[in-house]
């Protein structure tokens, strides 16, 4: 677009103008100039005290009390040499840094208090202490909150540990991070682009994404990385794509079918009323009411009876089948025949009494 043509544009319909009042050349800011280059600081830089104490404090479990106690000495040489004056309070259980008149860094009070609170989440005390130098950074990552169900996420804690703890030492070499679960935490130290990794990886274990899945695609991006040709190019058609696997443990819950939906309400239900005049009954005099219902009330009841009657009967019992005889024997003597217990004791009818038992009862007379 020419000067003649854009004169002729409304201002209306014209781009936002860049405001260049305020633009200065940078002589110092050239093409060779690294941003992203960290510099180690100086005392120089920062020449004098600062006007305000900055101070930060936290908590430690009991069971850490006894190694912080151990480790306390080693950390206050190593804080006191950047000039941060630290304080532990067994009584409380905290940890308490703030910077003196000798700090002159002013990122040197951040790094102490990640040094703190890496202590506290168990990390040792030479491991924490790296997180002093400047290119060492730190992440806590909480774990507690991911899954509801705790032995859900106890197993899924598991499986980023791995057996013999080889999945997290796979993802240390992988991210060059140092990670640490512990309890309802991860704790990492390394680069930022590691930590933002096993963040990742952290989170999306306990999203039921097994680790191992993520640990093949950092391989492949470690190999690709090394290939100068590959370099600068999309990875993402040699990247694997895991599908999703959706497997049901349970039976789905049966749903009702949607019915279709109508504006109108449902046709109201007849009355008892309505009832008796599509019979007629409505209509019949008082008598033929009244007959009606005494036999209705007969037949309940006479029916009502009768279920109580058979509920009353007591069970039937069974009938025993009688003894049969077993068949004489040829040749030899056949069964004995059972003499009944009227004729064995002698008080049966038609059977003779034994003459002890008449002396008996005679005698009892004469006495009397």
């Amino acid at each position: 677009m020419d000067a003649d043509s854009e004169a002729k544009v409304p201002k209306k319909q014209r781009g936002p103008v860049p405001d260049t009042r305020y633009r200065k050349d940078k002589p110092w800011d050239t093409d060779d100039v690294d941003h992203w280059k960290l510099e180690e600081w100086k005392p120089e830089h920062s020449p004098g005290a600062f006007l305000e104490e900055s101070s930060f404090a936290t908590l430690f479990p009991r069971y850490r009390e006894g190694y912080i106690r151990e480790a306390w000495p080693i950390v206050t040489r190593t804080l006191g040499k950047v000039g941060v004056a630290c304080e532990l309070n067994l009584i409380e259980g905290s940890m308490t840094v703030a910077t003196t008149r000798k700090t002159s860094d002013p990122y040197v009070i951040l790094k102490a208090r990640d040094l703190i609170k890496l202590l506290a989440r168990s990390i040792p005390a030479a491991q924490a202490m790296k997180i002093l130098d400047d290119g060492v950074h730190c992440d806590v990552i909480k774990i507690g909150g991911l899954v509801r169900n705790r032995d859900r996420f106890v197993r899924r804690r598991q499986r980023l540990v791995g057996p013999d703890g080889a999945t997290l030492k796979a993802l240390e070499l992988l991210t060059e991070c140092y990670v640490l679960v512990q309890g309802n935490t991860v704790a990492c130290m390394g680069g930022i682009k590691g930590l933002k990794t096993c963040r990742k990886v952290v989170e999306e274990c306990f999203r039921n994404v097994h680790p191992i899945y993520n640990i093949k695609i950092l391989m492949i991006k470690r190999e690709l990385a090394n290939d100068p040709e590959l370099k600068e190019e999309d990875w993402e058609r040699f990247l694997p794509k895991f599908a999703k696997k959706n497997v049901q443990t349970k039976k789905p819950l049966k749903t009702r079918p949607t019915k279709a939906y109508t504006p109108f309400p449902p046709a109201q239900q007849p009355s008892k009323v309505d009832l008796q005049i599509e019979s007629g009954e409505y209509f019949a005099p008082e008598s033929a009411k009244r007959q009606a219902a005494a036999a209705a009330t007969r037949t309940g009841d006479v029916a009502a009876r009768a279920e109580s009657d058979a509920a009353a009967l007591p069970p039937k019992k069974k009938r025993e089948r009688p003894h049969k005889r077993k068949p004489a024997r040829r040749g030899g003597r056949g069964p004995t025949p059972r003499t009944s217990s009227r004729s064995r004791i002698g008080g049966g009818r038609g059977t003779a009494r034994p003459r002890d038992a008449r002396r008996t009862r005679a005698t009892r007379r004469a006495c009397t």
